[in-house]
């Protein structure tokens, strides 16, 4: 068994994930399957105060998020529909990450 540490940066924190498999190759196709970038900071309001999230709505949909702590934006992951263990960062057309403003919810 092989592993490999990888060590990916939002904003101020690091988050260290450690991947495994029986040979080099099946360790590298791991390592893939966590395909996003590093987010040095919000796309909204450029606060580097993020951290990684994870919510289920209507007690089915798994969502894995990056949330900003000061604006409250939110960066959703998505996954492949073939293969729902590979994660990427949704982005705009443009090729721009995707940040969500928070909806603010009238009373």
């Amino acid at each position: 068994m092989l592993q490999m540490m990888i060590t990916k940066r939002i904003g101020r924190r690091q988050f260290h994930f450690t991947v495994q498999g029986s040979n080099l190759h099946e360790t590298v196709a791991e390592y893939d399957r966590l395909s996003f970038p590093d987010v040095a900071a919000c796309g909204l309001c450029g606060s580097d105060n993020l951290d990684l999230t994870s919510r289920v709505a209507q007690g089915k949909y798994k969502y894995t998020s990056i949330k900003c702590l000061a604006c409250r934006a939110d960066l959703t992951f998505g996954k492949n529909k073939d293969d729902d263990q590979s994660y990427f960062l949704r982005r705009k057309e443009t090729g721009e990450l995707d940040w969500k403003a928070l909806d603010k919810v009238e009373k």
